[in-house]
């Protein structure tokens, strides 16, 4: 503890102001007003965004005379975008708390091993990368399966959707 060097803050309000935000970043309360706020954000814009396709099907529907399937594929495939794109981001909130614990642990448990600090940070360093790329690859999986499982089924039913009208 001897080498750590704690410098003096400039000015007590930038202390007092640091202080303040890691007093209120410290409770479970911001983190669930955080998470359920961006969740939040997140399905307005999706259901924004799923309203204003839908619209624009409807229209293009409406307006061309031939019952060609390509309005559809569009209208499908951009769906299955942003529900895929919405669950990267839903599983990544969820992902972040559980990767810096596992890296914690790991850390840790290094630690106790014996092993010095110049070859911790070495491991540190590897470890945060393994890591990473370990969550974006299981990221960008999940997403591109619920982007195509939503494109397909968004195709169906605005396929379904658009015969029916027809008949």
């Amino acid at each position: 503890m001897a080498d750590c060097i704690l410098e003096e803050p400039s000015s007590p309000s930038k202390s007092s102001n640091s202080m303040l935000l890691i007093r209120i970043m410290s409770k479970r309360r911001t983190w669930v007003c955080l998470f359920v706020g961006v969740y939040t954000i997140l399905l307005s814009f999706s259901w924004n965004l799923l309203k204003s396709v839908l619209s624009w099907y409807e229209s293009t529907v409406s307006a061309s005379s031939s019952s060609s399937g390509w309005p559809a594929l569009y209208a499908s495939v951009v769906l299955g975008v942003v529900f895929g794109l919405l669950s990267m981001a839903a599983a990544l909130a969820m992902a972040i708390p559980a990767t810096l614990v596992t890296w914690i642990t790991v850390l840790v448990l290094l630690t106790f091993c014996g092993k010095p600090r110049r070859q911790l940070v070495v491991e540190g360093k590897k470890l945060t990368a393994e890591i990473t790329g370990f969550v974006v690859r299981v990221l960008i999986k999940e997403g591109n399966v619920v982007a195509a499982v939503c494109a397909v089924l968004g195709y169906f039913a605005l396929v379904r959707r658009s015969r029916d009208e027809v008949l």
